[in-house]
C-alpha cells in the first residue's frame, strides 16, 4: 500500500532520533503536549458538527400522518 512498504523498528528508531535531533530532547514533551491538545481539540470539532448534523436531520423529519 505504501510507497516504499511497511515502516519496522529500525525506521522508527531512525525517524525518532532525526526529530530529537531537529526538536532537541526538552522540547520534545512540550511537542508531545501540543499534539496531544491539537488531538483532542479536532475530535471535539468533529463530534460537534456530527451531532449539529444530526439534531438538524432530526428536525427536519416531517411529522407523521395522522
Amino acid at each position: 500500500m505504501f510507497l516504499f512498504g511497511t515502516l519496522g523498528p529500525q525506521e522508527l528508531v531512525l525517524v525518532l532520533l532525526l526529530v530529537i535531533i531537529i526538536f532537541g530532547a526538552k522540547k520534545l514533551p512540550e511537542l508531545g503536549k501540543s499534539l496531544g491538545e491539537s488531538i483532542k481539540n479536532f475530535k471535539g470539532s468533529v463530534s460537534k458538527e456530527k451531532d449539529a448534523e444530526k439534531d438538524s436531520t432530526k428536525d427536519q423529519t416531517p411529522p407523521p400522518a395522522a
